[in-house]
């Protein structure tokens, strides 16, 4: 079997002391590639630099609805810089989240919009957040996008209705281990059945959302635990494991290309 983690935050300072035994926890459990996201200047720096020591690793770039107050040009000119690197596959994570406001919903919304322009410069498959938004996410998204680009909404915890606006403008749905939990996961499980197989991805977002059963012993997620992640989804879906983990591989390989 071979799994893909989709989204995780290896650059997390959690992992300073044990990166390497992780990542080696992570093959141990058939986690053959991870791509590692960066939310900011300094965590996608990190992320490149990890991700190009590490076979099977890969990187993005880009800034978090929560740091977009303290986005510039010349800090996405530095990401642009960075993306030179052949291990960065994609740009972001960015989008929109009004649930917390660590950023003013101004700032939020024009680094969104600027950093949708730049991944279309560069080429580059877009990572999305958005939580609470209120339809503004897809407002700025549809008028920035085009059926040619590709993108991943990354843990998915919206309606159906956002569900399919996303589907139908071609992006692929991100699952994490909020599918395991039981009262949190309810509404994502009556959803799943609804998501194409080839619109499928599976992702930790590690060193967050632990799956259960390992959030009753351990507090830190890893990307060894997204088997957990694709066992669940498998169950929910009526699929075999070794198949679905074929499908979510491939798609992801299809996002941002062979690791």
């Amino acid at each position: 079997m071979r799994i893909f983690d989709s989204h995780c935050h290896l650059d997390d300072r959690s992992f300073n002391k044990d990166l390497q035994e992780t990542i080696q926890r992570a093959r141990q459990a058939d986690v053959c590639a991870m791509m590692v996201v960066g939310i900011d200047g300094p965590s996608s720096g990190k992320a490149v630099a990890i991700a190009g020591q590490n076979d099977g690793l890969i990187a993005s770039v880009g800034v978090h609805p929560h740091d977009a107050k303290s986005c510039n040009e010349k800090i996405l000119n530095d990401l642009k810089s960075m993306a030179i690197a052949p291990s960065v596959r994609a740009w972001g994570e960015t989008g929109l989240d009004f649930n917390r406001m660590y950023s003013p919903q101004k700032e939020q919304e024009h680094w969104f919009a600027r950093q949708l322009e730049t991944g279309a410069e560069l080429d580059l498959p877009m990572i999305f957040h958005e939580r609470d938004s209120g339809g503004r996410f897809l407002d700025i998204l549809t008028s920035h996008w085009n059926p040619q680009r590709k993108g991943v909404v990354h843990c998915f915890s919206g309606s159906p209705t956002d569900l399919n606006a996303y589907l139908k403008l071609g992006l692929y749905i991100g699952v994490t281990g909020i599918v395991t939990i039981k009262s949190r996961g309810r509404d994502l499980r009556q959803m799943i059945p609804s998501i194409p197989d080839d619109r499928l991805l599976v992702e930790t977002d590690a060193p967050y959302l632990t799956p259960t059963p390992e959030r009753n012993k351990h507090r830190r997620n890893e990307p060894a635990f997204v088997r957990t992640v694709l066992h669940k989804l498998a169950a929910v879906r009526g699929q075999d494991p070794e198949s679905l983990a074929d499908i979510t591989w491939n798609n992801t390989c299809r996002l941002f290309g062979e690791p």
